[in-house]
């Protein structure tokens, strides 16, 4: 077996077991989002997958319904150069919303993605699809691999990271050095960055 057969081989097997062990954490999720904000408990999120092929995977919907509406009223604060677009403090996002993010929990549906193909359990993070057409080719090479849930981005201060292109860096410098043994030490550290709650608040 080969070391890109290794991968999907354990892609396929943790989503699958961490979709069944965290289904009753999933459930009581969509419940508080369904309870405590007017919309959808799934946020489609339409995403630029390998070589920048469009997917539509899902997160828990962390915002108010028409958020995608209010984005362009909140440009002008954007804090991360480059096509990106991130804030502090986003005023879209619902209470539940905030504790989700916070501890990177709107993020567990991506593991649907991860057991269908279009994800791995460690890549660089997806773009929007939007944000994917304004890429330098530079950045367009972030996405030679298949992305993943989490990265060295992840586990790397992200919140303190402004530079899109130093995000880039970080995950060309994954491709570079790619094995299994990194990713095993990326999922081992992704778990203490995840319960000290440095996900986006």
């Amino acid at each position: 077996m080969s070391s890109q057969d290794a991968k999907r081989a354990i892609d396929v097997a943790g989503s699958a077991v961490l979709l069944g062990m965290l289904s009753p954490l999933l459930a009581a999720i969509a419940a508080a989002v369904r309870l405590t904000s007017e919309g959808p408990i799934l946020y489609p999120w339409r995403v630029a997958g390998q070589g920048g092929r469009p997917f539509t995977g899902y997160k828990f919907r962390t915002m108010v319904p028409n958020a995608d509406a209010l984005k362009a009223d909140l440009m002008g604060r954007n804090e991360m150069s480059g096509p990106v677009f991130k804030i502090k403090g986003d005023p879209r996002i619902t209470p539940i919303g905030r504790i989700l993010r916070k501890f990177s929990l709107d993020e567990l549906p991506q593991l649907w993605s991860v057991l269908k193909g279009d994800m791995s359990l460690v890549g660089p993070r997806p773009p929007l699809q939007t944000e994917y057409q304004h890429f330098t080719e530079r950045q367009k090479s972030k996405l030679a691999v298949k992305p993943g849930i989490t990265c060295l981005w992840q586990i790397s201060g992200r919140n303190e990271i402004a530079d899109f292109d130093d995000w880039v860096q970080l995950d060309l410098q994954y491709i570079q050095h790619w094995s299994l043994w990194l990713d095993l030490k990326i999922l081992l550290l992704t778990v203490p960055a995840v319960l000290r709650g440095r996900g986006a608040a």
